[in-house]
């Protein structure tokens, strides 16, 4: 992807030690709660509110897609939320 930053990598993940890595994944019931006590019930709301494009929304909030850095900054600014609260560390198994 160019000029974008991804918050997951589409590469297996490296082990370190035998342990298993992780990655951040965007905790999509929790932006729908936040969203939804701020008035912002729909995808077009959080789009509108955000800057974000309409279809871009639909595909994070039907987990389709992670948004990349600039649409979780964007999130987590209309909101005013620390991106810690959004994302879930998801751990990975190495393939054995």
């Amino acid at each position: 992807i160019h000029g974008r930053v991804s918050l997951v990598s589409k590469e297996p993940p490296a082990t370190c030690n035998g342990r298993s890595e992780y990655v951040f994944r965007l905790n999509v019931g929790k932006l729908l709660e936040i969203t939804e006590a701020r008035g912002d019930g729909s995808g077009y709301k959080i789009s509108r509110r955000t800057g974000i494009a309409e279809s871009s929304v639909y595909r994070i909030l039907s987990g389709e897609a992670q948004p990349d850095l600039n649409s979780a900054m964007r999130l987590v600014e209309a909101y005013d939320l620390d991106i810690r609260k959004l994302m879930e560390r998801v751990q990975i198994e190495a393939a054995a």
